[in-house]
């Protein structure tokens, strides 16, 4: 099983890289139905993807996804999610993700500040 999470890993990190967005949801769309273990690794990259993609609503649901796959966010999951409310001009959507990090004490870094700022700036 774990291999099988490595595979779609290593896909979805390919998708990321591309900005791949479609592409990405449709794996974990894949893994979910052959029921392979999507791990924090695998919605980054799928978030990282619709970030790039600006697709700051898929990213934004994905993020929310991951509680119901009970995948506790990280600090590169919020950020990614922060980042493509930033390109999509959804500031306020940026700070609410900015205290949900806070509410649940997962970690802040220069990444998470500068993409809340550069939100708060459109």
């Amino acid at each position: 099983e774990q291999s099988t999470t490595i595979a779609f890993n290593a896909a979805l990190s390919a998708c990321e890289k591309g900005g791949e967005w479609l592409q990405a949801l449709q794996l974990l769309s894949t893994a979910k139905q052959d029921q392979v273990k999507c791990d924090t690794i695998s919605f980054n990259a799928a978030i990282s993807a619709c970030e790039k993609g600006g697709e700051w609503a898929k990213a934004i649901k994905l993020l929310s996804s991951m509680a119901t796959s009970e995948v506790e966010p990280d600090t590169i999951s919020l950020n990614a999610a922060i980042s493509a409310c930033e390109k999509g001009g959804k500031w306020e959507k940026a700070l609410q993700l900015l205290s949900v990090m806070a509410e649940r004490k997962v970690g802040y870094d220069a990444i998470t500040f500068n993409a809340a700022i550069s939100a708060c700036k459109r």
